[in-house]
């Protein structure tokens, strides 16, 4: 597999999270904000990426009869790592995410493709799919974050300030003035609607890409 095509597995054609439909738990948690969403999704395309070229160049050395359990420990090590690393660094923003930073050992996910690609391929097309896999899963959180920030508080950005301190509460943008908020999309029901969205605007972008092309078949047959 080249480059260019884990790119774009990772990205677009087996997004995790609007395709493969994994990591199901922190996508209708914490994506109430942009930033909660990004910064749960790069979180984890670390993990992803490095526990892929971890596991990677000792594949062949790992009985089968206890592959799982040494993948597993891997991640956790991972997890553990950046877990404390944004208790340090982004206190705040840590305790915003609080539980889901851990439970990133638990995303199917990272153990998916732990098992599917890094078992079976060299360190750097491993890491490459890891960490696309894990920007293209960040990409629907921050995605859907935003759709649920702007329509539950009417704001972009909001608690930009957990990560970067009081000043940047200045680059907080107020999209709806004297906005009244709307629950629903910041409650669990609004993640399902926004993801359920995110999904069917997904399927009608490759629905018209098929059509397109069976169109340009058929011309190009009937010359």
């Amino acid at each position: 597999m080249t480059n260019r095509e884990i790119i774009e597995n990772g990205l677009w054609k087996q997004n995790p999270g609007v395709v493969q439909l994994l990591g199901m738990c922190p996508t209708l948690a914490v994506t109430s904000t942009v930033v909660n969403g990004l910064s749960l999704g790069l979180a984890t395309a670390f993990v992803m990426a490095a526990s892929n070229a971890s596991i990677s160049p000792i594949r062949k050395y790992v009985p089968g009869e206890i592959r799982i359990p040494v993948f597993i420990l891997i991640i956790a090590a991972l997890v553990t790592v950046t877990d404390l690393v944004m208790h340090a660094y982004v206190h705040a923003l840590h305790a915003v995410l609080g539980i889901f930073i851990p439970l990133i050992v638990t995303n199917c996910i990272v153990l998916a493709r732990v098992e599917a690609f890094a078992a079976k391929n060299d360190i750097a097309p491993s890491a490459l799919d890891g960490l696309m896999m894990g920007l293209g899963l960040a990409m629907v959180l921050t995605v859907l974050g935003g759709m649920r920030e702007v329509i539950g508080k009417g704001t972009l950005l909001s608690g930009l300030d957990l990560a970067f301190g009081p000043a940047a509460k200045q680059f907080v943008i107020t999209v709806v003035p004297d906005y009244h908020g709307f629950l629903l999309a910041i409650l669990p029901p609004g993640a399902f609607i926004g993801l359920a969205l995110l999904i069917a605007g997904r399927n009608w972008v490759e629905s018209r890409k098929h059509g397109a092309s069976v169109a340009n078949v058929s011309v190009a047959s009937c010359h």
